[in-house]
Order: structure tokens, then C-alpha cells, then sequence
């Protein structure tokens, strides 16, 4: 291989792992409340506001390393570094999360913009180990400029903390509601959904589903639904569904919780918006709706 070929491939192995890293950093800022969740769901981190500052960090970090690995400054010094000890890191993770934990869901690794799984983001992970040890060895550290990586990494962490603040949702009331079955996570506080409070064996609740399944089959503009459930008799989430033609991701709740969320009677629908309610109903529901989402 001559002199300009291993130029061009030590430029390739850069801009690669620049693209990968920017990638990543912009799949979890768009949607960070997803990164919050699987942490909490997973048990790693039972605070949210906290959950919100150390996604915001690694999403910072990683912002400073793909930008780094754009310019051939302290390659083998800072960027390198810094990237085997986040991999390493990330892998350590994961193998706890997938192999301990055993779970199959979304890691989060590029947010929800590419669903992986824990095993295939570690072989990701390898496969980047791989390309940066081929960088190290086949690169000389270029000591000029330090001003620049030392900037990168100081703006990177602000920078990301202005496009996305961390929000206070602790006193949004569906804030714990993180799992639905057809569904799997799902951050209620970064939605714009309706969520729907049944309970199985009420008549008024499944004749309102049946409408709610028919007003969306018909209706690409409704937002996407889903439901808590409280179950109190002998109906099962799957005659339910028989009975009104419906499929929602659901949620099962206790009667504390179903009695506080409902109005004088079930059910009620509420519409949240961004870790809002923007407006609940409690009956009326089809001309509501239409009136508000259109036809």
C-alpha cells in the first residue's frame, strides 16, 4: 500500500468514526427522554431528573468525540483514548444489561432512530474497537493546536444541555407509566398521544374503544393511542380486544390509581402533549375527537 493509499484510509477510519459518533450523539438528542427511560427501567437509575443529566453527559461526550475524530490533531493522545474508555464503558453496560438483566429491548444506543438490541450494539462496539485500534497504529500523533480539542470537548457539554434542557416532568402524573405490552418503553412525557383509562369488564369502556379503533382505522391524523387498563372482574385484556376490535399498547393499573385518573365514571381519554395534558374528555367522545383531529 503506498504512501497516499494509507493516507486515504487513515481519513476514511476517521470520518467513519466521526459519522458514527455524530450519529449516535443526534439519534439521542432528538428523543432523550427515551434514553431516560430504559435507564429507570432497567433499574440503573430510579431518579429521572437524574436520569436526564448523566444521558445528557454521555450525549455530550459523545458529541466531543465524533467532532474530535474530524480534525487529525491528538488522535493517539485524547480522541482515541477517550473513545476506548467509552466503549469499553458502553460494553460493560450492555453485557450487564443484556446477559445479567436479560434485556432484549432497544439498548438506546442511536435512541430510536436505529433499534438495537444489547448483543448487536456490542458487536458495534467491537467493530469500532477494531477500527480506532487500526487508526491508532497506523496514525502519528499530531501534537499541533491543542486550543482545538481542549475547545470541542468544553462546548460540547454546553452545547448539548441548550439544545435539549432537562425538563422537570415530576409533576406529571403518567410520568411512572414507562412499559405497555405491544408496545415495549414509551415516555409519556415526550409524547403527543391519547391515552385512553379503561377498565375490562365496563361496557361504556369497550363500546368507547370500539370507537376509538374504528375513529383510527379511519383517521391517519389521530395521534397514536394507548391504555390503562384496571381489571376488577373476569375480562381479559385479550377478550377485550375481541370484544371491540381494538389492539392498544396498555398498561395495567390498581383501583388507586384507575379511581384518581377517571372522572364520576370510566372511562376518560385524555390527549398529552409534550408532558402536558392538553385536554381530557369524559364523554362526547367521537364528536371531540373529530373536531379536534379532524376527519
Amino acid at each position: 500500500m503506498n504512501s497516499k493509499n494509507i493516507i486515504d484510509f487513515k481519513i476514511l477510519l476517521r470520518l467513519l468514526l466521526a459519522a458514527t459518533f455524530l450519529l449516535s450523539a443526534y439519534s439521542k438528542i432528538i428523543l432523550p427522554g427515551s434514553i431516560e427511560i430504559i435507564l429507570i427501567d432497567q433499574g440503573i437509575i430510579t431518579d429521572r431528573a437524574a436520569a436526564a443529566y448523566v444521558v445528557r453527559l454521555f450525549i455530550g461526550l459523545e458529541l466531543a468525540i465524533g467532532l474530535l475524530f474530524v480534525f487529525p490533531y491528538y488522535l493517539k493522545s485524547i480522541t482515541i483514548p477517550l473513545t476506548w474508555g467509552l466503549l469499553f464503558f458502553f460494553t460493560g453496560y450492555l453485557s450487564y444489561t443484556g446477559f445479567v438483566l436479560g434485556d432484549k429491548n432497544n439498548c438506546g444506543c442511536f435512541g430510536e432512530l436505529i433499534k438495537m438490541t444489547p448483543l448487536e450494539s456490542i458487536i458495534k462496539n467491537i467493530f469500532l474497537l477494531i477500527l480506532s485500534f487500526l487508526l491508532f497504529y497506523k496514525t502519528k500523533d499530531d501534537r499541533r493546536k491543542i486550543i482545538l480539542p481542549l475547545s470541542i470537548i468544553l462546548i460540547s457539554f454546553p452545547i448539548i444541555f441548550l439544545i435539549s434542557p432537562v425538563r422537570d416532568v415530576s409533576e406529571f402524573k403518567f410520568s411512572k407509566y414507562i412499559y405497555f405490552e405491544g408496545k415495549g418503553r414509551v415516555d409519556l412525557s415526550s409524547s403527543n398521544i391519547l391515552l385512553g383509562v379503561f377498565g375490562l369488564d365496563c361496557e361504556h369502556c369497550q363500546q368507547t374503544a370500539t370507537l376509538l379503533a374504528d375513529i383510527k382505522r379511519e383517521n391517519t391524523s389521530l395521534p397514536e393511542i394507548y391504555v390503562l387498563f384496571f381489571s376488577e372482574g373476569n375480562t381479559t385484556v385479550e377478550q377485550f380486544n375481541t370484544i371491540t376490535y381494538s389492539s392498544f399498547p396498555y398498561h395495567m393499573i390498581d383501583a388507586g390509581d384507575f379511581f384518581n385518573l377517571i372522572g364520576s365514571q370510566p372511562p376518560r381519554i385524555y390527549w398529552l402533549k409534550e408532558g402536558n395534558i392538553e385536554k381530557f374528555w369524559d364523554n362526547n367522545f367521537e364528536k371531540s375527537l373529530l373536531e379536534e383531529f379532524g376527519k
